[in-house]
């Protein structure tokens, strides 16, 4: 007999989607009264104006890109330009890829192959 492990989320699941579906559903305008009396609310100028942050990779979204790519550590750390150590470090969390190290592993991760043919095919 297999043991199937549930989270109580999973449990309730349909009772939390029945619950949310007969919730009140609230229209613009009472949107938009609740965020007017809410100071810290983001007016559409913010929103315009805001400059998206972009957070490093975790160590399992490295791990993960390094695995969909198929390459080993040292491989990846040679096709792209990192020191094998970097990559294990970013791997393990002990260090966090910030700056152009993180800009590079969301290009790498959009487009792998433009990045090979940019550092010349390494």
């Amino acid at each position: 007999m297999t043991i199937v492990r549930r989270s109580r989320t999973d449990i309730d699941e349909a009772k939390l989607l029945a619950d949310l579906a007969a919730s009140r559903k609230w229209t613009e305008a009472e949107i938009d009264t609740m965020a007017a009396k809410d100071g810290d609310a983001w007016t559409d100028k913010d929103l315009a104006t805001a400059v998206k942050v972009y957070p490093p990779p975790t160590p399992e979204q490295v791990r993960a890109l390094r695995t969909r790519l198929g390459l080993s550590q040292a491989q990846f750390a040679l096709r792209f330009g990192f020191t094998i150590d970097t990559v294990q470090q970013y791997e393990q969390g002990r260090r966090r890829p910030s700056g152009p190290a993180s800009t590079l592993l969301r290009v790498i991760e959009a487009e792998p192959e433009a990045v090979i043919r940019a550092l010349g095919g390494r």
